[in-house]
């Protein structure tokens, strides 16, 4: 029985932590898709593509030489219609601290009412990703401040380059 996972979120940008949620997530599906979230309400610092090719860059290798099919891919609904979209039977939602849990939990238990086909389950983040929150980072990086030990070295370039170009 193939099993399929979806990991969604704004990856705006995607940090280590996002990766470490996402390679963990390989090793328990066989296909692994992974939605960036596209708000029309909202203004990300990266486009959707570039979102994309930084999910595929950073992750697609390891997770594939995993043994787990990884498909990257947009939504601008709910989680749960991209979960159906993608035939996804377990919903991956990553965990740093009880003000996540908090929210994470609710969330599910109000996805479980309106796809119950679909499972949550909730990967603590490791120790070391535990206090990287994506909205820090460009806060950070906006800031001119050093990004480096959050995200990898591509993304913290890309990041520099982009706040450099607003000024």
């Amino acid at each position: 029985m193939s099993r399929t996972g979806i990991y969604t979120g704004s990856f705006d940008p995607i940090t280590n932590g996002h990766i470490d949620v996402i390679e963990r997530a390989a090793a328990l599906v066989d296909r692994l898709v992974v939605a960036v979230g596209v708000h029309h309400g909202k203004t990300p610092v990266f486009s959707a593509e570039e979102r994309l090719a930084m999910i595929e860059q950073q992750v697609g290798d390891t997770v594939r030489a995993a043994g787990c099919d990884l498909v990257v891919t947009t939504f601008d609904g709910l989680a749960v219609e991209a979960a159906r979209a993608a035939n996804a039977s377990i919903i991956i939602r990553g965990l740093r601290d009880g003000s996540d849990f908090d929210y994470e939990i609710q969330m599910s238990t109000m996805n479980a009412e309106m796809a119950p086909e679909a499972e949550t389950v909730f990967l603590a983040a490791s120790p070391a990703c535990r206090h990287i929150a994506a909205s820090l980072v460009r806060q950070i990086a906006a800031m001119g401040g050093d990004v480096s030990k959050f995200v990898p070295a591509d993304v913290a370039s890309a990041l520099k380059d982009r706040f450099a170009s607003r000024s």
